[in-house]
């Protein structure tokens, strides 16, 4: 993959968080100053609730992003719910700049999916139908129509509307814009998405943020060893 990214690192300026705010408890970024990225697919992984999002959200409003997903040119709101982070954040770019790119988020994609089917119908659109389709396919569908080399994507657990295959799909349309200078920041919990070759994945877990290969996520182990060991594992959760 190509080695100048796009966004290289992230700097957290604190003073610009109240004291009081939830964001000081989250053990995985308080505290921390600068952040790097030296690849061109970087994963964050955790437990819920470790910060993942937070960071995630808070770095796609400083991209200029909608806070509730879609590109930069899109402005709706239909829940102020994003934190004070976004404020603290400055970004560190690299020597290109990306022309495109897109905020998609599992949790609010149905409102996207509306302002683009909305968005399509203006002059010089290209109508979109993507609530005829199902979620995962819609999903997939304005991932395959928006994604583009050179661009920057910051996904919030795309794995969410995604059978096993799809997943695999949307692995292969990840790898094909990295190897042509696209840049991706990844929230998931897919060992699938995770297994990508040469991609950076940071963890959340553990008090600190760092970073972990990918035999060392929870992802990997729990679903490892539930393949190999599922009547076992099965017997003393459920007590059989």
């Amino acid at each position: 993959m190509l080695t100048r990214q796009l966004i290289s690192g992230v700097t957290i300026d604190w003073a610009r968080i109240s004291q009081g705010s939830y964001l000081r408890s989250i053990s995985a970024i308080s505290g921390v100053d600068e952040i790097q990225f030296t690849h061109n697919v970087t994963f964050f992984v955790g437990e819920n609730g470790s910060g993942k999002s937070t960071l995630l959200e808070a770095m796609a409003i400083a991209c200029g992003f909608n806070p509730e997903g879609g590109t930069r040119n899109y402005s709706f709101s239909t829940y102020d719910s994003h934190s004070e982070l976004c404020h603290a954040i400055r970004l560190k770019r690299g020597v290109r700049s990306a022309k495109w790119g897109y905020f998609l988020r599992a949790e609010s994609f149905y409102n996207v999916a509306t302002m683009e089917e909305e968005y399509s119908r203006g002059p010089g659109g290209r109508p979109q139908h993507f609530h005829e389709k199902s979620h995962g396919e819609s999903f997939l569908a304005l991932v395959q129509s928006s994604f583009r080399p050179g661009g920057l994507y910051m996904l919030d657990e795309p794995e969410a509307a995604l059978s096993p295959q799809r997943q695999l799909t949307l692995l292969v349309e990840i790898d094909r814009c990295a190897r042509e200078g696209a840049q991706f920041f990844i929230v998931t919990h897919s060992p699938i998405l995770l297994g990508l070759p040469g991609a950076e994945i940071l963890s959340f877990d553990n008090g600190a943020l760092h970073a972990v290969e990918y035999e060392e996520t929870d992802s990997y182990q729990v679903t490892e060893m539930f393949i190999n060991n599922r009547e076992l594992l099965l017997r003393r959760l459920l007590e059989y």
